[in-house]
C-alpha cells in the first residue's frame, strides 16, 4: 500500500495490532446495530482511558469492525480478551417477531485477530496504519471469517506463533461457553478491578462475583495473559 505525503511516524520496532469484526452482524436489526455501535465506541473510550492514548489507539469502522494499535505489544492479549468479553456481555434481545437468529452472535460475539510485527507507517493524527502487523491481523480476520475460530494470533516470529496458537484455541473455546454475567466479571477482572470493586460496579454480592470468577476459569485466563505479557515485546 503506498501513501503520498510526508509522515512523521516512521517505525521499525514491534507493535501489536488488533482487527476484530462482529459475528453474524447481519442478524441484528437497525436499532440493535446502532446500539452496538454506541457500545463499541464506549468500549474504545474505556480502553483509551485505561491504557492511555499514548499506548492505545482504537477506531470503529462501519459500525462493526474494530482496528487497534498498541504501542506495547505485550498488552495485546489482554485487550483482545477485553474486547471479546465486553461484546459477549452486551444485552441484545432477540426479535422473535422477525425470526431473528442471534445464536452465533451470542455464542461467539466477535472475531478477534492479534498481529505482532513492525509498522512502517503509523500516524495517529491521520489514522494511517501500514506495515506487517496490520497485514497480519487483517489477513487473519479474513481467513477465519468462514470458520468457528474467533481468536487468533499472528506474528513475524515462528516461535511465538507455535507457542500462542494453542493458547488462543484454548481461550477461544473457553470464551464461547461464557454467559453474559460471566463475561461481565471477566471484563472487569481484565481491567484490573478487584472483586470488591466489581461487586460495587455490578451491584451484585461478592459471593456471586467469586462464583462467576471460579466457573469461568479465571486463573487459567490470568496465567495465559501473564505469560503473554512476559513473552511478547
Amino acid at each position: 500500500m503506498a501513501f503520498i505525503g510526508k509522515f512523521t511516524d516512521i517505525l521499525s520496532m514491534n507493535k501489536a495490532t488488533i482487527s476484530a469484526d462482529i459475528v453474524s452482524s447481519t442478524s441484528l436489526n437497525v436499532k440493535q446495530r446502532l446500539g452496538l455501535e454506541k457500545s463499541l465506541n464506549q468500549l474504545l473510550d474505556e480502553l483509551r482511558l485505561t491504557f492511555g492514548p499514548e499506548v492505545f489507539f482504537g477506531r470503529l469502522i462501519k459500525g462493526d469492525y474494530i482496528e487497534c494499535v498498541l504501542e506495547k505489544p505485550e498488552l495485546a492479549l489482554r485487550v483482545a480478551l477485553l474486547i471479546k468479553s465486553y461484546v459477549k456481555a452486551l444485552d441484545i434481545k432477540e426479535n422473535k417477531k422477525k425470526g431473528q437468529d442471534l445464536k452465533d452472535f451470542k455464542e461467539y460475539g466477535i472475531r478477534v485477530a492479534i498481529g505482532v510485527g513492525e509498522l512502517s507507517i503509523w500516524n495517529k493524527q491521520k489514522g494511517i496504519i501500514d506495515g506487517e502487523a496490520i497485514y497480519l491481523s487483517g489477513r487473519a480476520i479474513n481467513e477465519i471469517a468462514t470458520t468457528k475460530n474467533t481468536l487468533v494470533f499472528r506474528s513475524t516470529k515462528d516461535d511465538w506463533n507455535e507457542v500462542f496458537t494453542p493458547v488462543m484455541n484454548f481461550l477461544d473455546v473457553l470464551f464461547s461457553k461464557y454467559k453474559r454475567a460471566q463475561s461481565e466479571v471477566i471484563f472487569y477482572k481484565l481491567l484490573y478491578k478487584s472483586e470488591k470493586e466489581i461487586t460495587e460496579i455490578l451491584k451484585k454480592g461478592q459471593s456471586t462475583i467469586n462464583q462467576h470468577s471460579t466457573s469461568t476459569g479465571w486463573y487459567a485466563i490470568k496465567s495465559a495473559v501473564d505469560y503473554f505479557e512476559k513473552t511478547i515485546n
